[in-house]
């Protein structure tokens, strides 16, 4: 199945239990809580909402990647993207991460970082075609497996893009 028969739509409080699936499977040493999940549905709607998140379902409703997006002043940050493996290389974490940055272009933020592990260079090459452009590290940022994350930054999201996208995953 290609990302372009795969739906996006925003996530609900109904999706957090399949989302947590999916997390499991692809983040089984730093996997979010259902807690997590839900503190940042809290802030994702209404007039104050500062949270953009969303998720992505096939044909068969079945949920195969998900994504997030929390901003602050005119500084949003990417919480986490996350594709099915089924589905890397289809697109897909290119569609989920646009939609990030148009949240990051509608909360009037000039800026967005990302986290993202040092040994994931799929996912790192995916976020350089859209024009992020490492800052720095952050020393054993995720647990329990103390693995660095690269801090990356992009700068006017309104005009970022990319001409080859291809599927990947992060998780800040």
């Amino acid at each position: 199945m290609t990302a372009a028969t795969v739906v996006l739509r925003e996530m609900r409080w109904w999706d957090i239990a399949p989302v947590l699936e999916l997390e499991h499977e692809l983040f089984p040493e730093d996997a979010w809580s259902a807690g997590m999940f839900w503190s940042e549905l809290a802030h994702a709607r209404g007039p104050r909402a500062t949270r953009r998140y969303v998720v992505a379902q096939d044909g068969t409703g079945r949920l195969v990647g998900y994504a997030g997006l929390a901003a602050a002043g005119d500084l949003a940050d990417v919480q986490t993207i996350a594709a099915a493996r089924d589905q890397w290389g289809t697109g897909l974490g290119a569609r989920l991460l646009t939609e990030l940055l148009r949240a990051a272009t509608a909360f009037e933020c000039a800026e967005v970082l990302l986290e993202v592990r040092v040994d994931n260079t799929r996912a790192q090459r995916l976020y350089e075609r859209f024009g992020f452009e490492p800052i720095g590290f952050r020393r054993g940022y995720y647990q329990p497996g103390n693995v660095d994350a690269l801090v990356m930054r992009l700068t006017d999201p309104a005009h970022a893009g990319t001409e080859n996208p291809e599927s990947s995953e992060t998780h800040g």
